[in-house]
């Protein structure tokens, strides 16, 4: 005769004949409905009380919800219509690689023609005497134009997330995570815009030993303008994407931050350059200009602060939220010194039009691809939990870019998309006549090279550092894009100089790198 326990583990559901458990358990109402018991022989004639239950749980419906939640695998519909949870929104996990690529193209084809647009305004507007005589505008570029991965794109993937796990499914939840998150990038953009130009000052005070009062605060109003002027409109711009994406039944994760670089670029470069070469044309003969703007832009900070500090969705970000936008400022502004650099000299005059381009593909690509990690993790708890879905040690590179996951399913698909999208970038600067390169062969393969090695290296990194971030308890949506957006600038803008210096070293005159 088997033992209880024995006995206990042998019930099935259904319908099945289960020996008698506690009262506790059977009025479980995850144990189904009770039938009248009945009275039954065991082998050794001991008699033994048994349960009939007509189970109305489907185990099946549990195992397929925990292998998504682990593996993010396809599952067939749950039976299980008895929950007290109420309705769940749609798992945007349950996609296959050409409904990724479907989703992501369009974004990020826009994407990519905001950067050429970027790219074709810096080419014109690098002649401009605000461009010429305060060189150190130059070094605001990369800092400012990552704006989009310090605080449009976080956001993105902080109300993407939000949206995809239900928590802005009512008007009250919906009011509440707009007009939190729009008081806190006003005062991340007041303040990192503020760092960036005294950054961009000491980076050009360096190399040369040269300093300007006046020149250092016409940075800082024209810093601190533009990321405050391009931070509201980007803002308003990614609330009504997530909203709408959602009606329609897109993921917010494919579409949003692509969609914010593609107006990001285009709209904080032309800002840049308008406002400084506004404030240029003051210094002369109405020199209290540039510090009124300062002043104006900061004394705003108060009002952001108590309204962001009111939201308990971004409170803590407000308190904790500074380090990754301020390290990647600092990191983005090491690419503006290349830059700076390499656009005055003669020999590399053509970097101007692809740098905002090859910067912009990099940093959106990796941007949609840690949204989507995150809100993944999120699925399945807490930062800090889930230790099987978030594994703490370094992944292989084979893990990030082969395995049947859904992430690596989603990492092909982007790197998949680097080569066509950017000789589609690359025809139409060559047919909009921007730029001072011709596009040869052997340029379009060291660009490719450059442009590839960029998005490889930020995809292992984003698959590393995001699950790294969780299991310390941290959120990926508010800490991994400034780093990614801030190392793509980097990256692109190193390799892309090298490529230049290379072709300009081999002597690729057909190209006519540098006239």
């Amino acid at each position: 005769m088997s033992s209880k326990p024995e006995q206990k583990e042998t019930h099935q559901a259904n319908g099945a004949v289960l020996p008698i458990v506690p009262m506790d358990c059977l009025t479980s109402p995850d144990r189904g409905q009770m039938v009248e018991p009945s009275n039954f022989l065991g082998p050794d004639g001991d008699r033994v009380e048994v349960v009939v239950l007509e189970s109305r749980a489907n185990a099946k419906g549990v195992r397929e919800e925990d292998a998504l939640l682990e593996n993010g695998s396809q599952s067939n519909e749950s039976d299980d219509t008895s929950t007290d949870r109420g309705p769940e929104p749609a798992s945007p996990l349950k996609e296959t690689s050409f409904s990724i690529g479907l989703q992501v193209l369009f974004p990020f084809l826009l994407a990519g023609f905001g950067t050429v647009a970027a790219g074709m305004v810096l080419d014109v507007v690098q002649h401009w005497d605000v461009f010429k005589y305060v060189t150190e505008v130059f070094i605001l570029v990369p800092a400012l134009l990552g704006l989009k991965g310090n605080l449009e794109m976080t956001l993105a993937s902080r109300l993407s997330t939000a949206a995809n796990i239900g928590q802005m499914d009512t008007p009250k939840e919906l009011w509440k995570m707009i007009t939190g998150n729009m008081a806190l990038i006003q005062v991340q953009a007041t303040v990192v815009g503020f760092l960036a130009s005294i950054a961009a000052v000491v980076f050009g005070w360096i190399p040369d030993g040269h300093f300007s009062i006046d020149h250092a605060v016409l940075l800082c109003a024209s810093s601190v303008a533009t990321a405050f002027i391009a931070s509201l409109v980007l803002g308003m711009i990614m609330i009504g994407v997530i909203i709408g994406s959602r009606k329609m039944g897109i993921n917010p994760d494919n579409v949003a931050t692509p969609i914010a670089a593609s107006l990001g670029d285009l709209i904080t470069l032309a800002l840049l350059s308008g406002i400084s070469w506004g404030l240029y044309k003051e210094l002369e003969s109405k020199a209290y200009v540039n510090p009124l703007v300062c002043a104006f832009f900061i004394a705003l900070l108060p009002i952001w602060i108590i309204i962001a500090k009111k939201n308990a969705a971004t409170r803590e970000v407000l308190y904790s939220g500074w380090e990754p936008v301020i390290i990647a400022m600092a990191i983005s502004s090491v690419g503006g010194l290349i830059l700076d650099r390499t656009v005055s000299d003669p020999n590399f005059a053509g970097m101007a039009v692809f740098t905002p381009v090859i910067n912009g593909v990099g940093g959106n690509l990796v941007a949609v691809q840690a949204s989507r990690i995150s809100t993944y993790l999120h699925m399945s708890g807490m930062p800090g939990e889930g230790s099987e879905a978030a594994p703490r040690k370094c992944p292989s590179p084979c893990s990030t870019f082969f395995s049947s996951d859904v992430n690596s399913r989603s990492a092909r698909v982007l790197f998949l998309l680097v080569v066509p999208g950017h000789l589609v970038f690359l025809y139409t600067i060559s047919s909009m006549q921007g730029g001072h390169t011709t596009l040869t062969l052997i340029f379009i393969v060291f660009y490719m090279t450059a442009a590839l090695l960029q998005v490889l290296i930020l995809l292992y990194i984003a698959d590393w550092m995001v699950h790294w971030m969780w299991g310390r308890d941290l959120d990926p949506d508010n800490f991994s894009i400034p780093y990614l957006t801030a190392l793509g600038d980097l990256i692109g803008t190193g390799l892309l100089a090298l490529s230049f210096h290379v072709l300009w070293l081999i002597g690729d005159r057909d190209s006519d790198v540098g006239d």
